[in-house]
């Protein structure tokens, strides 16, 4: 186990590395011009030739990759072009919104999903398996802003028992935090709880055909416990693999879920640097997704050897 996570963490530097290639030759290949930005409309054309020097936008190609490069080794992403304030300030006061949203939705989607998921395995083609698979189908064909609207129409503006939009930091009022992340992490749970109970399901299904659960069953266990010990682990595998991604996908930003709820996060921040041609801030918010990613997929296959015996690495 030990060899194999260092591997895994040499095989990911090369990919990072390829990663920030074509994250840098992406966004300097592209129209569109930082400094005409920054200045305004009225700059003249001298002003925007000073600003590109300052920012070094004027210097070749490899020179700028591999001053951006040398930097980032440093720890330093750079100066937003526009906030003029240190990128990892950006990203840590945006990051903490999505992280706690994305903990909240990824923890109520496998309270709900999972034992949905098993009992519409272990009730197949019942009408309990009829429910569940309709509302799985609902959950991936409604759009996310649909199901935020109307959640919105119900429980804020109908009911009035939740805010319409808005965010407040847990350390600064933990109940004005709750009661604002009921909504956004309903409505991402609904895709994601979709998800994982499709998912549980199939998974479960097949399991439950093999002999160790008849033999189990055979024994007198409790068919609960036949189902949650014995069964639900050995199918836990792709489960884990959906959850995983999920989180990963949720921390990356959901740009839609957080625009509805006006929810200050990644999501927004990126499409706010795509927009503004912020370079700095587009390349660190990349760089960290793939790492995000990177990290949980390696996280995840660590955690396959837990949940099933026989792997081995």
């Amino acid at each position: 186990m030990p060899v194999y996570f260092v591997r895994r963490v040499l095989a990911a530097i090369p990919v990072m590395l390829v990663v920030a290639i074509f994250v840098f030759l992406l966004l300097r290949l592209t129209p569109g011009d930082p400094a005409a930005i920054i200045a305004g409309d009225m700059a003249t054309p001298a002003q925007l030739e000073r600003i590109r020097d300052a920012l070094g936008l004027n210097d070749p190609l490899h020179i700028q990759f591999l001053t951006w490069i040398g930097r980032l080794l440093q720890g330093d992403f750079g100066t937003s072009l526009i906030s003029n304030k240190p990128v990892l300030e950006l990203v840590e006061d945006r990051m903490w919104p999505t992280i706690w949203i994305a903990l909240i939705t990824i923890t109520l989607s496998v309270i709900v999903a999972v034992p949905m998921g098993v009992l519409a395995a272990w009730r197949h083609r019942t009408w309990v398996d009829h429910i569940v698979m309709t509302f799985s189908v609902l959950g991936f064909s409604i759009p996310v802003f649909v199901i935020g609207y109307l959640l919105i129409k119900l429980f804020a503006i109908d009911l009035r028992w939740v805010p319409v939009q808005g965010y407040k930091a847990p350390s600064a009022d933990i109940g004005g935090f709750a009661i604002r992340a009921v909504l956004p992490a309903l409505t991402l749970a609904s895709i994601y709880i979709a998800l994982i109970a499709r998912m549980t399901r199939a998974s479960l299904l097949d399991v439950l055909n093999e002999d160790y659960v008849r033999t189990a069953r055979a024994k007198g266990l409790a068919e609960r416990r036949v189902l949650f010990r014995h069964a639900l682990r050995n199918a836990a595998v792709p489960v884990m693999t959906v959850i995983g991604t999920g989180f990963a996908l949720l921390i990356s930003g959901v740009v839609v879920t957080e625009s509805v709820f006006n929810i200050p996060g990644l999501g927004r921040l990126t499409v706010d640097s795509i927009f503004a041609r912020d370079y700095p801030v587009i390349q660190a918010l990349i760089l960290l997704t793939s790492g995000i990613y990177v990290a949980v997929n390696l996280l995840i296959d660590l955690s396959y050897s837990l949940l099933d015996p026989r792997i081995r690495y």
